[in-house]
């Protein structure tokens, strides 16, 4: 089977400086394209290791994809490197440095020797032109193998993948087809879940695989399929994913590999309806996941952030006197701020969280990881105390994913 290899470039994906999603959405890309990743590879800034690496992962790959190092400054060594592996010399590609200069131009920035040293490329390669930047792609042929340099900036890889690197290689290649089935629990834990369809899952043909995928109290659960025949491949995995759907339909969240506000927001639009939040411990996270959400303006109104204790009377109009009784981590605390973000934000539906996130301020009857959260509309509100167990940030995730899963729960039931 022809395999791909991506090696991503650069000292602060080393140090965690900079978090490589490259590599993630490329091995997604390929993955729809019948491509598969056998191996992913972090390298720094260092010749010896780069190259070491090349000539590492051409045993395991036909096709090599690097990201980074093409900049125009001294610690971007890909392209100098490149051209001494293939044995090649520097040339000026035309197309290359109009492309440099338009944007220059466009920009009115001057331009300097170190802008146009850009468009140098080795001469053997194939120049794959940047639409989204300065630096080309360099696509080389070897041996039966081949090896793509591209800019490690995300959205210059990702046109230059999508223009000219996944075209070619489909053009080069034959590559299997590659199905995914992908499902989304929620109120059952993974090891439940496997002893719920065991049967089914050694029961499966064996070109199908079942892989479990836990992430903030949830499950996905992911039937897996490659062949050559497509048109069999999907007939077999979508008798399996029907089985597989009815066998786990008491936790069933979603049929689709989606988010979780995905899934709201789809139901909201069903009904017609529209969502606020009032968020004190989550500081306008769970107002992000549904923002990221393409359209998401058709369902969701706004947030009202309120943290402190003024900013829950000012903007919420929570009672001062219950909040010192009660505190802001309690039910009646996040009823009202539920009650207070429908009045004033005016949407259908009211998702409320006030919670401690850690790692200080803890209770002995409200440790680290308590959490309080109402969902509702006009005619109730239901609230829900969850105690998590983890660092500031993953406590912060969970307490948006199970809010949003109890509103989904009740916009269902009501």
């Amino acid at each position: 089977m022809t395999e791909a290899c991506i090696i991503t470039i650069g000292d602060e994906l080393l140090i965690g400086q900079v978090v490589d999603t490259n590599s993630t959405w490329m091995a997604q890309e390929l993955n729809k394209s019948g491509i598969r990743v056998a191996r992913r590879v972090a390298v720094g800034d260092v010749w010896d290791e780069i190259w070491n690496t090349l000539d590492e992962e051409q045993q395991h790959a036909d096709i090599i994809l690097i990201t980074g190092g093409l900049g125009p400054t001294s610690d971007d060594i890909t392209k100098p490197l490149l051209c001494k592996y293939f044995n090649d010399t520097l040339i000026v590609d035309e197309a290359a440095k109009e492309n440099v200069i338009r944007i220059f131009t466009h920009l009115n920035r001057p331009i300097i020797e170190r802008n146009l040293l850009q468009a140098e490329v080795p001469s053997s390669c194939i120049v794959l032109q940047n639409t989204r930047g300065t630096a080309p792609g360099m696509w080389f042929n070897k041996n039966g193998k081949v090896i793509v340099s591209m800019p490690g900036v995300p959205h210059e890889m990702k046109g230059m993948m999508e223009i000219d690197v996944i075209p070619m290689l489909l053009k080069q290649f034959s590559f299997p087809t590659i199905l995914h089935r992908t499902l989304l629990t929620a109120g059952v834990g993974e090891s439940f879940l496997a002893e719920l369809i065991k049967d089914f899952e050694m029961a499966l043909p064996a070109d199908i695989k079942l892989a479990y995928l836990p992430n903030y109290g949830m499950v996905r659960l992911r039937l897996s399929a490659t062949g050559t025949n497509k048109a069999a491949l999907e007939a077999s995995i979508n008798e399996q994913f029907e089985k597989l759907q009815e066998l786990v339909k008491e936790y069933l969240v979603t049929n689709e590999d989606e988010p979780l506000e995905k899934v709201i927001g789809k139901l909201l639009l069903r009904k017609g309806k529209t969502l606020c939040t009032a968020e004190s411990c989550t500081g306008g996270y769970i107002a992000h996941l549904l923002t990221s959400i393409p359209g998401s303006s058709a369902f969701y109104d706004g947030s009202v952030i309120s943290y402190s204790y003024k900013a829950k009377e000012d903007l919420l109009q929570v009672d001062h006197q219950i909040l010192e009784a009660r505190g802001a981590v309690s039910e009646e605390i996040v009823s009202s701020m539920a009650k207070g973000a429908l009045k004033n934000i005016g949407s259908d539906y009211v998702i409320a969280v006030s919670g401690i996130m850690g790692p200080d301020g803890g209770l002995p009857d409200k440790p680290v990881g308590t959490v309080w959260v109402a969902v509702g509309n006009g005619q109730k509100i239901m609230a829900k105390r969850f105690q998590f167990r983890f660092d500031r940030m993953r406590n912060i995730q969970l307490t948006a994913s199970q809010s949003l899963n109890l509103l989904r729960k009740f916009i269902l039931e009501s």
